[in-house]
């Protein structure tokens, strides 16, 4: 095959290294946070608006942001303060149950559509194959604003604006890749290369973008569906990544003491 026969995944593989580069960072603040939970439920309930958007009201997009999964987004992001600030010690409890409402409203809208299975196996895996040029345009200029934010002078005006940013970069890569694929990149290198493996931020960009390659590659090649392929390659660049670096985390003092107290 030629090179001009792969031309066509230049765009999702920009879609890619742009999600790296903007989800990262947002899952590494996340899990800094102790909220992991938080991205997911966020990232349901834009889906449950792209599916609101879909069926109750023409689809409205401004600047290439869908306007109905922006709003429930944010939603859930008011939601999720609202816990954070009153039910700090269920939080991650609380936030699955907003999960599980997001995902079972999302049921329930498509119920009665004849095509409701293909629309909500689309908000769960997406299909950045079909990415085109003309979308990145927006997810770049999110990108930007994310590397702009990490450099913001002063943490309590990071903080302010850092759910409604994680809204907006949600809404804009659950619409392209999926709920699984978002989650992958927000969590799987952030977790295993930063907070397991003390690696640096880049580092886990830097695998990520790989992760999203290898997983559109061989969707690609492979005709395989793109979702799951880049979710699996997501975690084993990370795991790879991992390994490589020769940083091994010291046993957890609670497991240990656990292990000891029941013997």
């Amino acid at each position: 095959m030629t090179p001009d026969h792969w031309a066509w995944l230049a765009a999702p593989l920009a879609a890619g290294i742009l999600m790296a580069i903007c989800l990262v960072p947002l899952g590494h603040r996340v899990l800094s946070r102790g909220m992991v939970f938080a991205d997911l439920a966020i990232a349901q309930w834009a889906a449950l608006g792209s599916l609101a958007g879909n069926r109750l009201v023409p689809k409205q997009v401004v600047l290439g942001i869908p306007v109905s999964s922006l709003i429930l987004a944010l939603l859930a992001v008011a939601l999720v303060h609202l816990i954070l600030r009153y039910l700090p010690a269920h939080r991650e409890a609380t936030i699955g149950l907003l999960y599980v409402s997001g995902a079972s409203l999302a049921t329930l809208l498509v119920s009665s559509d004849p095509h409701g299975a293909q629309a909500l196996a689309r908000t769960l895996d997406g299909d950045l194959l079909w990415v085109t040029g003309q979308s990145l345009v927006p997810l770049a200029v999110v990108t930007l604003a994310v590397l702009g934010w990490q450099l913001l002078p002063g943490k309590g005006f990071r903080d302010r604006l850092f759910l409604v940013l994680f809204a907006l970069s949600v809404t804009l890569t659950v619409e392209m890749a999926g709920i699984y694929v978002v989650f992958a990149s927000l969590i799987a290198t952030p977790l295993l290369i930063c907070h397991h493996g003390g690696g640096p931020l880049w580092q886990a960009m830097l695998a990520a973008a790989a992760g999203q390659g290898i997983g559109l590659g061989l969707s690609a090649f492979y005709d395989l569906p793109a979702g799951p392929a880049v979710v699996l390659a997501l975690i084993f660049t990370a795991f790879v990544a991992r390994v490589v670096s020769g940083r091994l985390p010291e046993p957890d003092s609670r497991e240990v003491r656990f292990h000891q107290n029941s013997k």
